[in-house]
């Protein structure tokens, strides 16, 4: 679990985020939502120790972040930015492998290579491992960085993982949306799991998240479940728009 004791951050005279505290349950996909400059990656980068806040304490479970030494940090926490893109050629295979480097000391192990063919089939990109990293399209891009970030987290023990992912769906189509939403969803159900995302879509926050997190100008407007959060007073106090919502068998559905 996460939690977060006055949280923010302050740089000069512009406040990004403003003091807030929060209690992130193991479990659970808590998105984080807002219009941009928002805070929403701000906060996402003080939660992964990414950035120092300005007042505050972030806690993994009862531990301090800032107790964890960052090699041992990133054996069971990973973040996956909005841009993650290399400029010397590597193939895909090579990539994947990266998200295992904090977890064996000169090379990997056959345990290691497992989780690798296991991350490459679940991303659904064997026919591109022997590829040069740098031709893919974006999306192919993305799903390699996915499967990357899934074999650093690979549920391989008891010991509880936390994801960070910063936008994870730029570059995917829709199909590879709800897959990736789906292998999270199902992830979660099995594995002693914590993830926390940001997302720009209304509609897939509604349907996959347990958790929201609705910003505005580093301010915390609302938390909770959808039916809490996505209301129409909120929607138009934080985007500027008046909403239609409709309930269709127990979700959300927002239009414009």
């Amino acid at each position: 679990m996460i939690t977060t004791e006055n949280l923010s951050l302050q740089i000069g005279n512009k406040t990004l985020l403003h003091p807030l505290s929060l209690k992130l349950e193991t479990g659970l996909l808590h998105l984080i939502l807002g219009p941009n400059g928002a805070g929403k990656s701000t906060l996402v980068k003080l939660l992964s120790g990414q950035q120092k806040p300005s007042s505050g304490t972030v806690f993994y479970d009862d531990h301090k972040l800032i107790s964890y030494r960052v090699e041992h940090l990133a054996r069971f926490r990973a973040v996956l930015s909005q841009s993650v893109d290399f400029a010397f050629p590597l193939k895909v295979n090579e990539v994947v492998m990266m998200g295992r480097y904090p977890l064996f000391s000169s090379s990997p192990t056959k345990k290691d290579r497992e989780i690798i063919s296991l991350a490459i089939t679940l991303f659904e990109i064997e026919n591109l491992a022997n590829r040069d990293y740098t031709t893919l399209s974006g999306g192919e891009k993305q799903r390699v960085q996915f499967a990357r970030i899934m074999a650093q987290i690979w549920p391989d023990n008891d010991k509880p993982k936390i994801l960070f992912l910063d936008e994870p769906l730029t570059y995917l189509d829709i199909k590879f949306q709800y897959d990736f939403l789906n292998l999270i969803a199902d992830f979660l159900k099995k594995h002693p799991l914590t993830v926390v995302g940001v997302l720009h879509d209304l509609n897939l926050a509604a349907r996959f998240a347990n958790n929201l997190i609705l910003l505005k100008e580093g301010h915390l407007i609302a938390q909770g479940n959808q039916a809490h959060v996505l209301t129409s007073e909120n929607i138009e106090k934080v985007y500027g728009m008046t909403p239609r919502i409709i309930e269709h068998d127990k979700r959300l559905l927002i239009d414009f």
